[in-house]
């Protein structure tokens, strides 16, 4: 079996552009990427990072090109919203939690999007708290714990549904050195335990040292890819 056909992800020559192409955001990008893998995403800002994911994860759409997973084009899918639900998981810069929500409820509510029973919720929730150090925070709301704790949360939310693709878009922006290599360890851990596939977009490149592979963007185009 080849590389390719082995691959959870094919993404390939990708082209995005915007306010009618004279903004081009993405430019032929190509790559494959394989379950068990962290892939770092690296490049200055406005190199297209965030807008890779988007389309990856089928918040966009691209002008040209597509995007493989487990070797079916996913880039036309007509209910994307499912195959989101069911098979990604987001880590945002902000961690965007639902302010009326406990910890628990935030975590939880990607279950919901699935009809999953309460008694399939509670434990789930219960078993990511404690992985995630937060046992004693559950019932609590977002703005009475600390950012940390909010973006371990985040990470909770995004793992629930144990995903087959993580998209992590500067996941570590607002965090300090402690909890930033808290939950580049949590996401590793998923990938490699799991067997996930987690892409990070960093800035940071002692985040990017971590992961198993690079690949590095400047202009919308990549520019190098590790093995």
């Amino acid at each position: 079996m080849n590389e390719a056909s082995a691959a959870l992800l094919q993404v390939e020559h990708l082209h995005r552009s915007y306010d009618r192409g004279s903004v081009l955001a993405l430019s032929d990008v190509s790559f494959s990427a394989n379950s068990g893998e962290v892939v770092a995403l690296t490049g200055p800002s406005g190199c297209g990072k965030s807008t890779l994911l988007s389309l990856i994860s089928l918040l966009d759409r691209p002008d040209a090109g597509r995007v493989l997973f487990r070797g079916a084009d996913i880039s036309t899918m007509r209910k994307p919203h499912l195959f989101r639900a069911r098979h990604v998981g987001f880590v945002f810069q902000f961690h965007h939690m639902i302010p009326s929500m406990t910890l628990r409820e935030n975590i939880e509510a990607p279950m919901l999007a699935l009809d999953i029973p309460k008694s399939t919720r509670l434990p789930r929730s219960q078993e990511l708290l404690a992985q995630m150090g937060l046992e004693h925070r559950a019932d609590f709301l977002p703005a009475k714990v600390s950012g940390g704790e909010r973006q371990r949360a985040a990470v909770a939310r995004a793992l629930v549904n144990r995903p087959e693709l993580v998209l992590a878009d500067e996941p570590t922006g607002n965090l300090d050195s402690h909890n930033s290599a808290r939950v580049v360890e949590l996401l590793t851990e998923h990938a490699h335990l799991q067997g996930a596939l987690v892409l990070i977009a960093t800035h940071n490149p002692d985040i990017a040292a971590q992961a198993d592979r690079h690949i590095t963007l400047c202009d919308g185009r990549v520019i190098h890819t590790t093995p």
